[in-house]
């Protein structure tokens, strides 16, 4: 079982700064948290590259990244649907049976007069999610089949834009204090939609690990490359 290493990436100090000069760009990084240039190193699949002076993950070579990504955004988009349209919750308070989804919770702030609200509950959890996942789904494609890559950095941009806008966890979060406040009023029953949507939200999570925003870019830059010459 391979182990992943740290490498760390050599530091130019002022005196040798003048050297990067004679580098093409896309043979340096630089840091994302303390923004030191450096020399990109070449890393084995399983190995990752530190900036030596904060200790920041500047990036990271996955091996297999676009099957296991793709894996996981199939999983998301199947889970995606029961999450939203299944019960979340089953109450039962006096004698009165009431089962809420997702979709349900969107349709009844929008009859109840607080359509803006309906609306941005929707587009936070339901709309901007699907787009995200839609945008990776199209991008992986790219980068499998070797097709559309200017399209695929344009989404791809987009889907970091949208990142700020999906708040399934928010959501979540709510979820949890509205159990927490009615289980001691009325009769809880959790329902598959809560599994599912928990298990889309561990889903996502993992997603975001796995397809290394380095190695995207680079596979996108790189096929754009290709189609030019």
């Amino acid at each position: 079982m391979g182990g992943r290493f740290t490498w760390a990436v050599a530091m130019h100090d002022s005196s040798r700064s003048h050297d990067l000069r004679e580098f093409p760009l896309d043979k340096l990084v630089a840091c994302h948290e303390c923004d030191l240039l450096m020399l990109k190193p070449e890393l084995a699949p399983g190995e990752r590259a530190e900036c030596p002076r904060c200790g920041f993950e500047l990036f990271s070579h996955q091996p297999h990244m676009v099957g296991r990504s793709l894996a996981l955004v199939i999983a998301a988009l199947l889970l995606y649907v029961p999450a939203n349209f299944l019960p979340i919750l089953q109450l039962r308070l006096l004698g009165q049976t009431s089962q809420d989804t997702v979709w349900s919770a969107v349709v009844a702030l929008y009859e109840s007069g607080l359509q803006g609200i309906g609306v941005v509950v929707f587009l936070c959890s339901m709309g901007i999610p699907l787009l995200k996942l839609l945008c990776q789904l199209a991008v992986l494609l790219s980068i499998r089949w070797s097709v559309g890559r200017g399209y695929g950095l344009l989404l791809y941009r987009i889907y970091h834009h949208l990142r700020e806008w999906g708040m399934l966890e928010v959501y979540f979060m709510g979820i949890l204090v509205s159990i927490v406040k009615l289980v001691s009023l009325a009769d809880l029953a959790v329902g598959a939609g809560l599994i599912c949507f928990v298990c889309l939200l561990l889903v996502q999570v993992w997603l975001e690990i796995t397809m290394s925003p380095h190695e995207v870019w680079e596979a996108l830059s790189r096929g754009r490359a290709h189609a030019s010459h």
